[in-house]
């Protein structure tokens, strides 16, 4: 592959990329830094500056690939079916964002950062692919549930995704700080947070 082409550039990022995915499983987003993304690619430091500027535009870059596949997903569920349910459509779009774990954890933490520190071409690109899952998700509304507030959904849902990894996520630290608190608190998985928000935001369709 020459040096410089499209397709070398394209699976260099996506190398970054799966870097810092992988960085992201075990570390915290302060924790990684370029150094630590190189030791996982197959080139140097240097040459990370040559796809990306900054660590928030890698970051971007994966909140962007999360938003693709959740898109991707969507609209294949648009697609496969007819008729759904409440009921099928809440669990279908729980259990899709069960695989998204990385992308709600994203949300919760450092997107404000993220887009402040990326350059004007690289949020555009990330409003792209998060443009492209809010018309997924309308295009399910839309055929699904033909009576609903497609908007006032979209209003409530996306927000709410803000929320759901600190509801369902805990780290041993914060567990302990809660129980000496004597804080009443129950952790919910991801899947029973977004059935549930689904439920309620489809109970007054018919």
């Amino acid at each position: 592959m020459p040096k410089g082409s499209p397709e070398l550039t394209a699976s260099r990022r996506e190398e970054i990329v799966k870097a810092c995915d992988k960085l992201y499983q075990t570390m915290s987003f302060k924790e990684i830094t370029l150094k630590e993304i190189s030791v996982e690619t197959s080139f140097s430091r240097p040459s990370i500056y040559n796809y990306f500027q900054t660590k928030e535009e890698i970051f971007l870059a994966l909140m962007q690939r999360e938003y693709e596949m959740w898109a991707a997903e969507l609209n294949h569920l648009q697609g496969e079916n007819e008729t759904m349910s409440s009921e099928e459509f809440a669990a279908a779009l729980a259990h899709s964002l069960e695989k998204r774990e990385q992308l709600l954890k994203l949300l919760a933490m450092n997107h404000y950062d993220m887009e402040e520190h990326s350059r004007p071409k690289r949020l555009t690109e990330f409003k792209v692919a998060y443009a492209a899952s809010l018309d997924a998700m309308r295009a399910c509304i839309d055929k699904f549930f033909p009576n609903a507030d497609r908007e006032q959904f979209i209003f409530v849902f996306f927000p709410f995704l803000f929320g759901v990894y600190p509801y369902s996520v805990a780290t041993e630290k914060q567990l302990n700080a809660m129980k000496e608190a004597n804080m009443q608190f129950t952790l919910h998985s991801i899947y029973e947070m977004v059935y549930s928000c689904v439920m309620q935001l489809l109970s007054s369709v018919k």
